[in-house]
């Protein structure tokens, strides 16, 4: 079996202007018709993308019928939410709609990633709530049951695998439990890019440009990244997992070989300058702080 064999220093820690570390990882970045313009580590070795595949999933749920094509539904339902209100009460509405409540979800207990967070643990509040909606109501269209719907060799997981292969144009190299409890797939980075190329211009990527906020929380990185650069769609994915596309224009896929996600935003930001864009966007870079204040940051080097 084909394994990710790691990356390369992708990223500097700087404190008061002493490099007291670095990020290392993997990179692709792919033109409009899909050539690589750049790459750095590993982007054929396969990587779990966790919430990244998410695109792909709920495309995968609106050919089997879901019974909902409101953006704003797509957009939650393609999410991992942090848990706000109105992301709440979307997946309220969504179970609803299906004749289901929140005792049929089998994401487990967890906190809300929102603030405050409050000291109740509930499915709802994980932050795949809103797929695991998708996925109930899915499973109820089609006669599925829905017990064990997270389980891999359910027809609808199977049937979601295929659509991940498809847009990635690869077979999945291995088959994991993602933290929500249904399949984590690997497939490649360089997969994982032109996945989000062939879904960017389609009607799921559209939801989740009109609704950022609802793919991730208000001024949180995909939000921040939709917001910012027009046409782009973004989805983060656990342990370092960012992918972006534009239409027309290319698509990028990292990992943070340590998970680190405040590595991302230099990274993603470096990337999107291969392809021409130029953007500004604070809240990607946070500072490194001491005694309160800005005394260094994380820069990209790549």
């Amino acid at each position: 079996m084909k394994t990710y064999s790691g990356g390369v220093a992708l990223a500097s820690i700087e404190r008061s202007g002493f490099v007291e570390g670095w990020h290392h990882g993997s990179v692709v970045v792919l033109s409009a018709s899909g050539d690589m313009i750049d790459s750095a580590g590993d982007v054929r070795g396969p990587v779990m993308p966790r919430s990244a595949n998410k695109p792909f999933q709920t495309t995968g749920m609106l050919r089997l019928g879901l019974p909902t094509t409101d953006p704003a539904d797509l957009a939650l339902i393609s999410a991992s939410h942090f848990g706000e209100e109105k992301h709440l009460q979307r997946v309220r509405a969504l179970l609803a709609k299906a004749g289901l409540s929140e005792g049929d979800l089998r994401t487990p207990p967890d906190w809300r990633l929102t603030y405050p967070a409050g000291t109740l643990k509930l499915p709802i509040f994980m932050n795949c709530s809103g797929k695991h909606a998708g996925m109930l109501m899915t499973c109820v269209v089609k006669g599925w049951t829905t017990d064990d719907y997270y389980e891999p060799t359910h027809p609808l997981q199977v049937a979601l695998t295929a659509t991940i292969e498809e847009y990635a144009g690869e077979s999945v190299a291995a088959t994991g439990i993602d933290g929500c409890g249904a399949p984590a797939v690997a497939i490649s980075l360089l997969g994982l890019a032109g996945g989000f190329l062939r879904v960017s211009g389609e009607n799921v990527a559209d939801a989740m440009r009109a609704f950022p906020d609802l793919v991730s929380g208000t001024d949180r990185d995909d939000d921040l990244l939709m917001r910012a650069v027009p046409g782009l769609v973004s989805k983060v994915g656990a342990e370092g997992i960012w992918a972006a596309a534009i239409p027309g224009v290319g698509a990028i896929a990292m990992k943070i070989d340590d998970g680190s996600s405040r590595a991302r935003g230099p990274v993603m930001l470096s990337a999107l300058r291969r392809l021409g864009i130029q953007a500004d966007i604070p809240g990607l870079a946070a500072p490194l702080l001491g005694r309160g204040k800005p005394v260094g940051a994380v820069h990209s080097l790549w």
